[in-house]
């Protein structure tokens, strides 16, 4: 079993002290510790797998640089928040953070984000989704009804092949129309290189719908 090691960058020690025992009993994920802020975390050790991190730090860092470190560091970030501050999370977005999840959601969901973060998958919420919707920053990209097509299969999982099988074109056709929507975001400064950048981008700009919201299990 690969165990991935588990961070906090939070300024409140009750939640340490929370997530430390939360995880106690997840024998896939290692609780390593935590810092108020990135440095503080930093200065145990390496980087780990997955950083939870707080939106707001009292040392005055952003979100977009405190996820910018921790990503050229090889590790990869979870926003844990209240939710009120969209902008922030829109700063976060912006540095490639894999999502977001609620102070208020349950344990279990918790857990099921982190290690979402740690197999490189986009963790999306409503709260999460909103922020996205509402940032002005991201320059919008037209792409024809057949790119639209595309887009949405390969963002859902769907491989060139399938695509090509499902639309009636041939796989070279549907390489070229994914070098032009690349092309496309690209030229809009929003860089599209992996199918989660994909992903991204489908929800961003509305090809594909934001999830619901589950309901919590207590």
């Amino acid at each position: 079993m690969i165990i991935c090691k588990v961070g906090l960058v939070d300024d409140h020690p009750l939640f340490a002290r929370a997530l430390k025992n939360l995880l106690s009993d997840a024998a896939d994920l290692e609780y390593v510790g935590a810092g108020g802020t990135v440095d503080q975390l930093l200065a145990q050790g390496p980087v780990p797998d997955v950083v939870v991190l707080d939106l707001r730090l009292g040392d005055g860092t952003t979100p977009h640089e405190n996820v910018q470190r921790i990503r050229g560091l090889g590790g990869e970030a979870l926003i844990y928040t209240s939710g009120e501050h969209p902008e922030l999370l829109r700063s976060a977005a912006r540095a490639g953070v894999l999502g977001a999840v609620l102070k208020s959601e349950a344990e279990e969901r918790v857990v099921e984000a982190i290690r979402s973060v740690a197999r490189g998958e986009q963790v999306i919420t409503t709260e999460w989704a909103a922020a996205l919707d509402g940032d002005p920053d991201l320059a919008a990209v037209d792409l024809s009804p057949q790119q639209q097509k595309v887009l949405t299969r390969y963002a859902s999982g769907q491989t060139a092949v399938h695509i090509a099988a499902e639309l009636h074109i041939t796989v070279d056709t549907v390489n070229d129309y994914l070098k032009r929507i690349r092309l496309r975001y690209a030229e809009a400064g929003r860089p599209t290189r992996t199918k989660l950048d994909f992903f991204r981008r489908a929800l961003e700009d509305g090809w594909l719908p934001y999830p619901t919201r589950r309901p919590s299990r207590r």
